[in-house]
This record gives C-alpha cells, structure tokens and sequence, in this order.
C-alpha cells in the first residue's frame, strides 16, 4: 500500500514539472500574425534589450599606516627607582635596621636601578641609529635600486588599481517612420499595460478579453490554443518588463508599430523568473477612430 501511494505521488510530481516546463507566454513563445520586414532586417546586436553601460569603480584608496604604538619614556624608570630606593630605605628601617645600614642599602639599590636605566638608553639609542642606516622598503627614501620581481611571481606595480574596462556601450537603435509628434513615452506605458493585462487574460482563457485588443487573425489562433489546452491554466506572473519603439510602418491603409519587450516572466509561483524577449506588431487604420491592435507577436533571432 505503502509502495503504491509513493509511485502516485511521483506519477504526480512529474505532471506537475512537465506542466510548469510547457508554461509559455501568451502566443505559445512562437511567431503568429503580422511580421515586419524592419524587424527581421536589424542586425542581431540592436535585437538584444538595451542595458545602461556599467560605470567604473574608483580605485579603492590606500589603506592608512598603522600608528604606532608610543614607547615608554625612560624617565619614568629613573623617578621608580628613586621611589624605590626610598621606599626600601623606609622598610629596612621599619624592620630595625639601622639608619646607616638602612641608608647604605637603599644607595646601592638605586645605583644598581640607575646602572640598568643607563643600560637601557644607550641600547634604545643604538637601535635607532641601526634602523636609520637601512633603506626604507618601497621607494621612499630609498636610494638602493629594487630587484626586479620574479616573472609570473609578483604583480607589478604599474597598472595593477587599474579597473576593468566597462563593457562597450550597445549601439543605439534608430526607430524608424516615427512621426517627430508622436508620443512614444504614452504610447509605450500603455503598450506594458496591455502587455500584461492579456498574459493575465491568456493565463485565465479569458477570450472576450484578448478579443477585445487583438486583431481577428491573432484572436483565432490564440483561440485556438487555448482550446487545444483544455482546462490547463498557464501562469505567466511578469516580474519585470520594458517597451522600447523600434519603427512605425505606413500602409496603404494601416500603421504597423513595432515594439520590443523584453523583461522577467514566472512560469509557476514557486519558479524562477525567466527572461523573455519578443516583438510586438500592433496595427491601427490611418482612417477612422480604430485604436491600436495586436496584429503579431514575432520572435526574434
């Protein structure tokens, strides 16, 4: 019984994974209804979504020297020892020794404690003139030339803060037949907002929805889909997404704008977001009061 609720739990676990895997976007991830000639002819470079150039990092700037530690002045030695000598002088005294005994003891107490501060300065003043006689490492002060390091051992000094160069700018893509009137920044805030509105139509099976925006060729086949589906729901949650215009096409009785998105889609809640990039073909009649359709979706190279 054991064996047969866990090669059903599996069985179900597959399904679930093959669901997520088949998630596409609205269209199926594939190229339906009105493609544009302009959009097939850019070269593959302007294809790509369009990414601000890094800035260069500032160098990190030097660490500070650690301070060093302040030496101990020899004077204090010198007062301790008198301090000493008197305080032993008192004690040899308390304990009934004479006052020149006691005197005597505490005199050579000091010399001896004056004897080792004399030895301590003229070894501070050695190392001191010792130290000043080596060339200061580095550069500097240093007059002695360095030895050149060791190929493939050292890093050399010149060039080695230098940042990595930023990565080449993208050229700039060139929208074509846009009118110098034209409201892109409207235009394209409305486009997004489309945009997903009908992944969450898609994603539903809601028809009247995505009838109500796309053009009759485009309704059907998404149409289609969706009843080639069944009662599957899809799941196409848009984390991020751009709209850049690329051109606008005049027909004889229509205009074609072309926009690319591009951005982060979800497949499944628990998922990772996934990118996408595509173009939308949208159509408009040049006469009338017709507002703006989804004429295609075209997948690019």
């Amino acid at each position: 019984m054991n064996l047969k609720k866990i090669l059903v739990g599996a069985l179900i676990a597959a399904m679930a994974v093959s669901m997520i895997a088949e998630a596409r976007p609205m269209g199926g991830g594939k190229s339906i209804g009105r493609q544009s000639q302009n959009v097939n002819r850019m070269p593959p470079s302007q294809q790509a979504p369009q990414q601000a150039p890094r800035q260069a990092q500032p160098a990190p700037a030097p660490a500070a020297p650690p301070v060093a530690a302040p030496k101990p002045s020899p004077w204090k030695g010198i007062l301790g020892g008198a301090l000493l000598g008197l305080g032993l002088g008192a004690l040899f005294s308390h304990f009934g020794l004479g006052g020149a005994m006691a005197s005597a003891l505490g005199s050579i107490l000091m010399l001896v404690l004056l004897a080792g501060v004399v030895f301590f300065i003229i070894r501070l003043i050695r190392g001191k003139s010792q130290s000043a006689a080596q060339p200061a490492a580095f550069g500097g002060n240093n007059v002695y030339p360095m030895q050149p390091p060791a190929a493939g051992n050292a890093t050399p000094e010149i060039g080695s803060r230098l940042q990595p160069a930023a990565a080449p700018v993208q050229p700039a893509h060139t929208p074509w037949g846009v009118p110098a009137d034209f409201d892109s920044a409207s235009f394209l805030r409305v486009a997004k907002s489309n945009f997903i509105r009908l992944q969450a139509a898609w994603d539903k099976g809601d028809s009247a929805d995505i009838r109500e925006f796309t053009t009759p060729e485009v309704f059907a086949e998404l149409k289609m889909q969706i009843t080639e589906r069944g009662a599957q729901t899809d799941y196409t949650d848009v984390v991020s997404i751009d709209a850049q215009l690329l051109g606008i096409e005049t027909g004889a009785t229509e205009y074609l704008a072309s926009v690319q998105f591009s951005g982060t889609i979800k497949p499944a809640p628990d998922a990772l977001a996934e990118p996408f990039n595509e173009v939308w073909n949208l159509s408009k009649p040049i006469n009338g009061n017709g507002g703006w359709l989804l004429a295609g979706i075209q997948q690019l190279a």
